[in-house]
This record gives structure tokens, sequence and C-alpha cells, in this order.
């Protein structure tokens, strides 16, 4: 029976696969945790009101909001962008690397809540990439541009997610020694902080390394350089030997 409370990630897992919204998705997944581990729908709701109320400080980022919208009404982003445009040096692979260090460095100390998805990726972050990307020479599609913002908010939640796990005061490295505990094994913060420094580590160089790829496909599919010049003029040229005649015939005798 104790499997059963399982079924929640199912719930989970399937309602993320269908692409749903994300809140209506956990709340349900909750209640089939809930129901299949015996309790009442008194008790759950019970148990998601009290969750909610011990974690309302997460709610706090809702606070930035109206700042960050007179700063974009004020013309935050063109702003941005435009200065982006200006520097030569910055192409999109070193701003979206240089900013998932800084992410990563900032959530090992823990200040997790100093940059994010509302208050930097959208204001900050994703202009200056889609301004670093138009340097190819020729302006992003929409589908490009989309691709762009949602690289952005990929690189800063990677940056996090593996990046908070190495602060001992965190809540999820808290959890995990709980977790470890209630099973007999006991483990110190520190040790669970330090179990996930090469974690870290290996994430970021591998993000690194999908962020290159990433940026040469952008500016690969804005210039067309797929095949060299001379390549080109070679198959121009087999392609008009191999056109059929069609001058008008001689009528001279």
């Amino acid at each position: 029976m104790h499997w059963l409370p399982l079924l929640g990630v199912l719930a989970i897992v399937i309602g993320f696969a269908l692409r749903f919204n994300p809140v209506p998705v956990v709340v349900a997944a909750a209640i089939v945790s809930g129901l299949a581990a015996g309790k009442s729908i008194a008790e759950i709701l019970a148990l998601i009101g009290n969750s909610f109320v011990s974690e309302r400080a997460l709610l706090l980022f809702v606070l930035t909001l109206p700042a960050i919208g007179v700063l974009e009404r004020a013309g935050l982003r063109e702003h941005v962008g435009n200065w982006i445009a200006t520097l030569r040096g910055l192409t999109l692979s070193r701003i979206l690397i240089v900013y998932l260090a800084i992410r990563q460095i900032l959530a090992m100390l823990g200040l997790t809540d100093v940059a994010g998805q509302a208050q930097t990726v959208r204001p900050l972050l994703a202009p200056m990439a889609e301004s670093a990307a138009e340097k190819r020479g020729k302006a992003l599609d929409e589908n490009e541009r989309n691709d762009v913002r949602a690289f952005s908010a990929a690189t800063d939640n990677v940056g996090r997610f593996f990046g908070e796990d190495v602060f001992i005061a965190l809540g999820a490295v808290l959890l995990i020694q709980g977790f470890y505990s209630q099973h007999g094994i006991e483990l110190e913060p520190l040790q669970i902080a330090l179990w996930a420094l090469p974690t870290a580590i290996a994430a970021f160089f591998i993000h690194a390394a999908r962020t290159v790829l990433f940026a040469r496909r952008i500016k690969n599919a804005g210039t067309g350089a797929s095949a060299s010049p001379g390549r080109l003029q070679a198959r121009s040229t087999d392609e008009r030997q191999n056109m059929p005649d069609k001058r008008a015939p001689d009528l001279d005798p």
C-alpha cells in the first residue's frame, strides 16, 4: 500500500506531457496521492492550505512585478537591446554563459532570489540575448525569438537548480538530510553540499557546451552559410549546363 501515493508522480508526468497548466496538475497530483494514502478530501485540503501558508515567502517575488512593469513601460527592454547591439564582443553564447556562472555562484551562496525569471530573465537577459543573436546581420523570426527566450529561461533554471544544493542552509539540502535520517543514514548538510559540488560543475560545462551549439545554430540559420561560396558557384554552373536550350530554333534554310 505504501507505493500507491506515488500515483501522484504519474499524474504529474502525464499532465506535463500533455502540456496542461502546471498549477492544476500539481493540485490534482496532490489529491491523487492523498486519496491513495487513505486521507479524506478535508484532510487533503487542510494539508494543501497549511503547506501554502508555511511557504508563503516564496510569493515575495510578486512584489517585484509592479516595479518591473513600470521599467518595461519606460522602455527597459529596448534600451538593454540597443546597448548590447553596440558591444561587438558580447555574443549570444558569451552572455548566456556569463549569466549561468553568475547565477550558479549566487545560488551556491544562498542568494537564490537575487536573480530569477520575473526580475532578470524577462526584462534583462532575454532582450540582451535577442539583441546579441541579431548581430548575425538578420533579424530573428518569431520561432527563433521564442527559442532564444526559452533558452535564456532554461539557463536561469540550470544555474539555480544545480547551484542551490551546494548551499548547506537551503531547504532542499535539509530535505535530503531528513530523508536519509528517516532511513537510518545520518549525513551532515556539509557532506550533502560537497557531494552536490561535482554535479554543479558538470552541469555548468554541459550547459555551456549546449549554449555554444545553440548560438551556432542560430547564427547559421541567419547567415545561410551551410555551403561554401565555391560549392554554390559550382552547383550553379552545373545547373546552367544541364538546363535545356530554350532559345528559338534557327529558321534559316
